[in-house]
């Protein structure tokens, strides 16, 4: 199954977030739309051969979807993530009348980032891959079971597909459902993981950057009201001092965290 997408280009985190979760929900709903085939396929021609080859195309879209994510997250955590990486340190350079130079604690940093944030994607991804092959399992049993014998007894053949369609549409793909009951269209999680990912790579440089030149501890700029560990912690981040070791702890406390770190040579130590 082709895609027609560009090639992303490093960039603002917000347009690349939109750019991510909107390839990924095309791959989505290429998955639901394979899903309707069947539905349609069950009610329109009920013949055991034809909803079975539609439930095969089903499945295909399946591994298609989990190929997007796969291409998607690593072209995000090849390019957008170092972009980001460079750009947080070299802030931090500035702001500590310093160079910025690629040197051993970067790289290794940024190649432990990069293998976490394109694991991270992977393990939502498979949520939603286990929740479409569990529907294509049951789906498949169903119509091995139920098909053959769809003009059997009182109702017409029509009347039992639309029954066993209905019943199967009600296992629906409009959210991904994760294991702890949470539903999330993949749009949603698929941006604010981006975010989230961008977030930590822009701080990540400018901590690693603090840390190399020898600086302690770092101001925190964050929206007023955002807490420290999650957003309604009594601890207030925003205007706050933190080490850099706190720092690196905590590099965002919720989803979608607009936090950002400056370094202060000047504080060395706290109350």
């Amino acid at each position: 199954m082709a895609y027609e997408w560009p090639p992303l280009t490093p960039g603002d985190p917000d347009e690349v977030a939109r750019r991510v979760a909107a390839v990924l929900e095309d791959a989505w709903q290429r998955l639901a739309d394979a899903q309707e085939a069947v539905l349609s396929s069950i009610v329109d021609r009920w013949r055991l051969p034809y909803v079975l080859e539609t439930l095969e195309e089903f499945k295909g879209s399946i591994a298609d979807f989990a190929a997007r994510v796969d291409e998607e997250a690593r072209t995000f955590v090849q390019r957008q993530l170092p972009h980001l990486y460079e750009q947080g340190a070299r802030a931090a350079a500035v702001d500590l009348g310093r160079p910025f130079g690629w040197t051993a604690i970067h790289t290794e940093a940024l190649q432990s980032l990069a293998s976490d944030s394109y694991g991270d994607f992977l393990r939502r991804s498979q949520e939603a891959e286990r929740m479409a092959s569990q529907w294509y399992r049951a789906a498949r049993a169903a119509a091995r079971r139920e098909v053959p014998q769809l003009a059997a007894g009182n109702r017409t053949a029509g009347q039992a597909a639309r029954e066993l369609a209905k019943r199967l549409e009600g296992q629906g793909l409009n959210h991904v459902v994760y294991r702890n009951g949470t539903r999330m269209p993949v749009r949603a999680w698929a941006e604010a993981a981006t975010l989230a990912k961008s977030t930590v790579a822009y701080n990540a440089g400018t901590l690693n950057r603090a840390r190399e030149a020898g600086v302690g501890y770092v101001e925190v700029f964050d929206s007023v009201g955002c807490g420290w560990t999650r957003h309604n912690d009594p601890d207030g981040a925003a205007g706050s001092v933190r080490s850099v070791e706190e720092a690196a702890s905590w590099p965002i406390s919720h989803p979608r965290c607009r936090r950002a770190f400056g370094p202060r040579p000047d504080v060395t130590g706290l109350p």
